[in-house]
C-alpha cells in the first residue's frame, strides 16, 4: 500500500448506552440538538426535525433546505413502519437543449456520465432539482410530532446567527470545493475568505467563524411563516426570481407543486430478521437484491470470516449489476462523503433513520444571494445521454442512493444509514449482517472492518481486515487495500442506534471526526 500513514493508527469511538433517548448523528452539536429535544418530552420525530434543520446549518456543504433525502420511521404503539420520501426531482420546465454533450469523456464529478458542456448539470443554477427537505419534515411534523414546528426550527436558527465554526475539517471540506464556489458571489461570502478557504486560528482561544445571518433569517421566517412558505409564499417567489434571474429553470410553479409523501417502506426478510427501507428510486430495492443474493452464500459462524467477506463482495456486485442494468445507475466509484445521516431512537421505542442530501458535496456550489440557501446538484443524478433508463427529463424524479433503514434481529431493532454515495448500500448491508447474522453490540459493528464492492469490478478491503480475508479477496477480486481515514471516507460514513428491551443504544463511525451519539440526559 503507498500512502503516507501510520501503520500503528488505530480509529476508535465507543458506542453510547443509555436507557434514555439518543440522537447519533454526523455533527455532535446537531445530535445534543436533537438530544435536548428528546429531554423536554419531545417524539423521535420531534427530535429528527431539530435535527435535520440544524445538520444544514452546523454541515452546510452535505445537506440543508436546498437538499432533499428519505426517512425510514419505527412507531412503537402501532408496531409498524413508515417512509417520509422527500427526494428531489427535475424541474417540469428542464429543457434538454441546455445541456449538450461536448464529447470530451466523462463528467468531472460523482457519476461518469458523457460530459456535459460547461458542466451544467454538476454545477450552477441549471443542476438544481426542486429541493425537498422542508416539505419533508413539515409531512413528518404533521403525522408524528408533538412540540410546535417554530420550537424545533429555534436552535438552527441560533446555531446560524452564531456562524459556521472553522476548524481543520471545516477547511478541509470547503478546500475541496473551494474552485467552484468563488465562481458565485454568494457562495464565496458565504464559505471563503478573500477567495480562499477559512483557516482556524492556532491559539486555543481563537474562534474563526463564518457569518450565516441570510440563513438565519430564512429560518426565522420558515419557523414563523410555516414549511410550505419555502414552497408557495414569499420565500419560494424569492428562490424562483433568483434561480430565473441565475439562468436556472427552477419555478414557482415547480416549488408550488411539490409535496413530500407518506409511503409504506420497501419489507425485506433476511435471515430471520425483518428490513423496512425505503422503496422505489433510492437503493432500498438495492439492498433486498444483495439480501437475497447474500443469504446463500455462506453460513454465519462465531463472527464474520474470509467466506463471508466473499460473499459480501459478490452479493453487492450481483446487486450493482442489477442496478445498473434496470435503474440507471452506472458503474464508476467516484463516491466521497457527500450527505449527511442521523438515526434517533427515544425512551419509547420510536425511532427514525433519516439521509439528507445535496448530492454533491456543496451540491451545485450555487448558494441564493437573498437567502443564503445553497442548493442541490440533484440534475446530476440523471443520465444526460437520451434514450436511457435514467435519461434526464423534465419532471422526472431522481434516482438515488441513500438507504436508512429500520431493522428487527436477535429481539433488538435497529437504525441505519449512511454517506457516500454509492458507497452507502455496502455499509448498510454490512452492519445489518454484522448484528443479524453475528449478534454483534451497535459498538462491535461499528468498529468491524468492511469492505466496498460498489466499483464495478473492483474491490477496497480495510488494512485490518484479517490477512486470510485479504488473500481470499485478492484471489477473486481485482482487490486493493485502503485505509480507515477521515477524508475521504473509503467504506462510507454510518450512524445507528439500537434497542433492546428498554435499553438504547447509539454508535457513529469512529473515523467522522464530528460524528457522535448523544443521549436526553
Amino acid at each position: 500500500m503507498t500512502d503516507n500513514f501510520s501503520t500503528a493508527l488505530r480509529l476508535s469511538k465507543p458506542a453510547l448506552e443509555s436507557e434514555h433517548g439518543i440522537v447519533a448523528a454526523q455533527h455532535r452539536r446537531a445530535a445534543e440538538v436533537g438530544a435536548a429535544v428528546l429531554a423536554r418530552g419531545g417524539d423521535a420525530v420531534d427530535a429528527a426535525i431539530a435535527t435535520s434543520f440544524a445538520l444544514g446549518v452546523l454541515e452546510p456543504w452535505m445537506s440543508g433546505l436546498g437538499g432533499g433525502g428519505a426517512m425510514v420511521l419505527w412507531r412503537a404503539r402501532e408496531q409498524r413502519a413508515s417512509v417520509i420520501d422527500f427526494g428531489m426531482r427535475a424541474p417540469a420546465s428542464l429543457d434538454l437543449r441546455d445541456y449538450p454533450l461536448s464529447g470530451r469523456g466523462i463528467a468531472s464529478d460523482l457519476f461518469p456520465w458523457a460530459h456535459v458542456v460547461e458542466d451544467r448539470n454538476i454545477v450552477g443554477p441549471l443542476s438544481v432539482a426542486v429541493p425537498g427537505t422542508v416539505d419533508g419534515m413539515r409531512v413528518a411534523h404533521e403525522r408524528f410530532a408533538t412540540l410546535p414546528w417554530a420550537e424545533l426550527l429555534a436552535p438552527a436558527v441560533q446555531l446560524a446567527d452564531e456562524g459556521l465554526l472553522v476548524d481543520w475539517f471545516a477547511t478541509e471540506n470547503i478546500a475541496g470545493g473551494a474552485a467552484d464556489l468563488r465562481r458565485y458571489p454568494a457562495s464565496a461570502e458565504s464559505f471563503l475568505v478573500d477567495g480562499l478557504p477559512p483557516v482556524p486560528g492556532w491559539s486555543a482561544r481563537t474562534q474563526v467563524r463564518l457569518p450565516q445571518k441570510k440563513l438565519a433569517r430564512t429560518l426565522t421566517r420558515l419557523a414563523s411563516a410555516g414549511a410550505r412558505d419555502f414552497y408557495e409564499g414569499a420565500l419560494a417567489r424569492e428562490i424562483a426570481a433568483q434561480m430565473q434571474a441565475a439562468g436556472g429553470r427552477l419555478s414557482q410553479a415547480d416549488l408550488a407543486g411539490f409535496r413530500a409523501r407518506e409511503a409504506d417502506p420497501l419489507v425485506i426478510d433476511y435471515r430471520g430478521a425483518r428490513v423496512y427501507a425505503t422503496p422505489e428510486l433510492t437503493a432500498g430495492p438495492t439492498l433486498a437484491h444483495a439480501l437475497r443474493e447474500l443469504a446463500p452464500r455462506f453460513t454465519p459462524g462465531p463472527a464474520p470470516d474470509a467466506a463471508a467477506y466473499v460473499a459480501y463482495a459478490q452479493a453487492m456486485q450481483a446487486a450493482y449489476a442489477l442496478r445498473l442494468n434496470r435503474m440507471g445507475d452506472v458503474d464508476g466509484g467516484r463516491a466521497p462523503g457527500c450527505t449527511t445521516h442521523f438515526c434517533v431512537v427515544d425512551a419509547h421505542g420510536n425511532i427514525a433513520a433519516v439521509t439528507q442530501t445535496l448530492l454533491s458535496v456543496f451540491g451545485s456550489r450555487y448558494t441564493l444571494p437573498e437567502s443564503g440557501v445553497l442548493m442541490n446538484n440533484g440534475i446530476m443524478w440523471f443520465d444526460p445521454e437520451p434514450g436511457r433508463a435514467n435519461s434526464l427529463g423534465p419532471g422526472k424524479r431522481c434516482l438515488t442512493n441513500y438507504c436508512p433503514i429500520v431493522a428487527e434481529a436477535r429481539g433488538a431493532r435497529f437504525a441505519l444509514g449512511a454517506s457516500g454515495g454509492r458507497r452507502i448500500l455496502p455499509a448498510v448491508m454490512q452492519l445489518l449482517s454484522f448484528v443479524a447474522d453475528f449478534g454483534m453490540s451497535l459498538d462491535e459493528a461499528f468498529h468491524a472492518p468492511r469492505i466496498d464492492a460498489s466499483e464495478g469490478a473492483l474491490v477496497i478491503g480495510d488494512a485490518q481486515l484479517p490477512e486470510a480475508v485479504h488473500v481470499a479477496l485478492s484471489a477473486r477480486f481485482d482487490y486493493v487495500q485502503a485505509r480507515r481515514q477521515t477524508l475521504p471516507f473509503k467504506f462510507a460514513c454510518p450512524s445507528g442506534v439500537l434497542r433492546l428491551g428498554t435499553r438504547n443504544a447509539g454508535a457513529s463511525e469512529p473515523g467522522a471526526p464530528w460524528g457522535e451519539a448523544v443521549s436526553a440526559a
